[in-house]
């Protein structure tokens, strides 16, 4: 890990950042697909009127708010690629669930709980 990361200024951005940027950044580093997948989406059609300004579902709103909490943690400590990986990856935090398959199909923000702790734990150097 080359970077250090500041976790309290990613949890506060995490929630103060407005959702039209929450959805490009995670466009910008996650890929159209990968976003539309883990925010329950159907088709990408929905992004584009979210970067615009439209307000997602409640349910929605929190799987983006925890994906960019995981992905910016993960940027920072590596690259777009590493997060990607971990994205779609089997995850032993997650009960060896993909954690883009626990974000969409979350339906309570308690099933977001474990996103960004197995993401962080991802991004601290081995003991």
């Amino acid at each position: 890990m080359a970077n250090t990361i500041d976790f309290a200024v990613i949890e506060r951005a995490s929630a103060t950042t407005p959702l039209p940027e929450v959805v490009e950044y995670l466009q910008e580093h996650l890929g159209g697909a990968a976003l539309g997948y883990l925010a329950g989406l159907s088709d990408t059609q929905m992004l584009r009127r979210w970067r615009d300004g439209a307000s997602p579902q409640p349910i929605a709103k929190q799987r983006l708010r925890s994906a960019y909490h995981a992905t910016r943690m993960l940027v920072e400590a590596f690259d777009d690629e590493t997060a990607e990986a971990w994205f779609f990856g089997s995850n032993s935090k997650l009960d060896d669930e993909a954690p883009v398959r626990v974000l969409r199909t979350a339906q309570s923000v308690d099933d977001l709980r474990l996103i960004v702790p197995a993401a962080k734990a991802f991004t601290r150097a081995p003991e």
